[in-house]
């Protein structure tokens, strides 16, 4: 009996153990399983750092638009080289900006003259303003006094300049140089003001009046030999490289104008029924510039050789 007893009681004990056991094991199980719902649990969304990134993010493209916005509006329109002369037979020189970042216009400011076709006409690096200046100079110093409105030169604003180029080779010393500008209103007159040094030291005139009955499609200016020939008083010993200029008239039938001269052929700019055309002499020279107009199918309208008014050597 005893025996039977104690082996009951001993198997109760074994069962208790092992109860127990389970329900250690279980309860670290639960353990376990707690510790690992906790660490793959997903963290709290950081919503007050995400609001105060897009807030910083806006502020930062707030600015850089209102840095590009400032540029864009100090910038200047643009800034353009100056050329030297024009170019040969087939490469008609492109109109550009001027330099000093104006707008290209064909009509005179209110208070000086109008801008010429291409900056290439203003040659030697002489800006639009010193040209402007000189025109204007060069007209109040022929009228005497800035009040006599009623001389027939007019006023600065109704001039195109067409050329602008240093007096290379001239008899003006120092830094001197020439503007040639044309009548607006009315048109047909063209004046060649001198600049020494800043201030007027000459000017000539000629208008379209006095061309013959019998004048071409393209009229050179033949008065305007200044431009093109050494002064007197440098005959026979040219001052080079020489700077040179040709200018005249074309009717509206001329398309294309090549001036040659001292070896160089050069194709005109054609500005408001005016021609212009310039280069650089290496050598003197004896023969006038020969000048060549042709309408837009290529066929030869002038040709100065065949123009009586048009001396073919130089004096």
């Amino acid at each position: 009996m005893n025996g039977r007893g104690d082996e009951q009681e001993s198997g109760s004990r074994a069962e208790r153990s092992e109860d127990a056991r389970e329900s250690g094991f279980e309860e670290r199980m639960r353990e376990l399983l707690a510790e690992d719902a906790h660490t793959i649990r997903p963290s709290p969304v950081p919503y007050t750092a995400i609001r105060q990134r897009g807030r910083n993010e806006r502020r930062r493209r707030a600015a850089v638009a209102g840095a590009v916005l400032a540029s864009l509006i100090a910038a200047p329109a643009g800034a353009y080289a100056l050329a030297g002369g024009f170019g040969e037979r087939g490469a008609q020189p492109a109109a550009r900006q001027p330099s000093d970042g104006a707008p290209q216009t064909s009509a005179a400011t209110a208070s000086g003259p109008a801008r010429p076709a291409t900056d290439g006409q203003l040659l030697d690096k002489i800006t639009f303003a010193q040209a402007s200046d000189g025109l204007e100079k060069c007209l109040t110093a022929e009228r005497g006094a800035p009040s006599a409105r009623d001389n027939a030169l007019g006023e600065a604003e109704d001039y195109r300049i067409i050329l602008a180029a240093k007096s290379t080779g001239g008899s003006l010393p120092g830094d001197s140089f020439h503007v040639v500008g044309v009548r607006e209103r009315p048109a047909g007159m063209r004046v060649v003001c001198d600049i020494e040094d800043g201030e007027a030291a000459g000017f000539s005139t000629g208008t379209s009046e006095a061309d013959p009955p019998d004048a071409g499609p393209v009229v050179p200016d033949a008065n305007s030999v200044g431009l093109f020939q050494q002064s007197a008083a440098g005959k026979g010993s040219w001052k080079l490289p020489f700077r040179w200029g040709v200018v005249g008239t074309v009717e509206p039938s001329v398309a294309e104008v090549y001036v040659s001269y001292g070896g160089a052929n050069r194709r005109a700019v054609l500005d408001h029924g005016w021609f212009v055309a310039s280069g650089l002499l290496g050598r003197q020279v004896t023969q006038a510039p020969r000048i060549k107009g042709y309408d837009s199918a290529g066929k030869l309208l002038y040709d100065s050789d065949q123009d009586k008014y048009w001396a073919r050597t130089l004096s």
